[in-house]
């Protein structure tokens, strides 16, 4: 097809998607129709393919779509005004960490029952369905009843809550073989989630411990090590560990069902990365990759850790 046709389809095409839409309508369907013309168009030769593209073609042209778990802000009690809802939010430094690969990302909400919405009427495994990977962010503590005990003091309680709505996530991602990442919290989910356990708190119940809790959130770090032959030693060949921003009172004690121990602290082997053995890829992080500024000469390129989580999820794309 010359290009003077070409020109006068795509007009005639956007006229009659201008005039028969409504504003909304078209917005939501406008990354799909160029989508749709994009996959379309050969511009080897200036004209139409004279067959209709695969799913596989058209589903490559659109960006990865991640889901990341939302931190929670309970009401509190007594409290008026904002202080008085259920937030939900994300940390902007995980999201942009993730987005640095030209990803759309999506906090996916919980549902509680002091909204208008009824858990009844949300499905979780719907997400699924339409995102191709999750981030399991930090935050609170895992609560000790998530595992089978009680905290043993008040402050460890945790939020059982957020644990119900993230485990629940992830066993939908998990049965859908779409890849998950947790990071610090995340990990310990995502190990609970399996059947493991927690130490509720490192500096009292577990021997000699390193220092894990400093008051420099995003920037103390500590040295790690690769387990022998696992998949990150895999994935740094030339490296034996690095030192990374790892901040927190809880750690893995026993492996959940099918994890596998990846990275450990030096100076006292506490699991510092997990890893599911066989698919989907899931893959607990206890350091916090999203705080290692870009080239940092001092601190583990998280990159390649990203970079094999995204490949995992193009790889399950639909």
């Amino acid at each position: 097809m010359e290009s003077g046709n070409y020109i006068y389809y795509q007009c005639s095409f956007k006229l009659l998607y201008k005039d028969s839409l409504s504003m909304t309508f078209r917005r939501a369907l406008a990354p799909w129709l160029e989508m749709a013309w994009a996959a379309w168009w050969n511009p080897a030769n200036q004209g139409f393919r004279d067959h209709p593209p695969t799913r596989s073609e058209m589903m490559a042209r659109r960006p990865l779509r991640i889901g990341l778990s939302a931190r929670i802000y309970h009401p509190l009690p007594g409290a008026t005004g904002l202080q008085s809802k259920s937030l939900h939010y994300l940390e902007q430094s995980v999201a942009h960490w993730v987005m640095s690969r030209e990803v759309m990302v999506f906090m996916i909400p919980s549902v509680s029952g002091d909204g208008i919405v009824h858990r009844s009427s949300i499905r979780l495994s719907d997400y699924p369905q339409y995102l191709d990977g999750l981030v399991l962010q930090g935050g609170a503590d895992i609560s000790p009843q998530s595992y089978g005990e009680e905290p043993v003091q008040a402050e460890w309680a945790g939020d059982r809550l957020r644990d119900a709505y993230e485990m629940e996530l992830l066993h939908e991602f998990m049965e859908a073989g779409k890849p998950v990442l947790g990071i610090c919290r995340g990990a310990q989910l995502i190990n609970v989630a399996l059947g493991g356990t927690l130490y509720q708190d490192i500096a009292t119940q577990y021997d000699q411990p390193d220092i894990h809790v400093h008051d420099d959130y995003d920037k103390y770090a500590h040295a790690i090590a690769w387990e022998s032959g696992s998949s990150l030693a895999r994935l740094y060949p030339e490296s034996p560990g690095g030192r990374v921003i790892s901040i927190h009172h809880q750690a893995i004690k026993s492996l959940g069902k099918g994890l596998r121990v990846e990275a450990r602290s030096t100076q006292d082997g506490l699991i510092e990365a997990v890893r599911l053995d066989g698919k989907p890829y899931v893959l607990g992080l206890q350091w916090h990759p999203e705080f290692h500024p870009p080239g940092s000469p001092d601190l583990l390129n998280c990159n390649p850790i990203l970079d094999e989580f995204l490949n995992a999820a193009r790889g399950r794309r639909w």
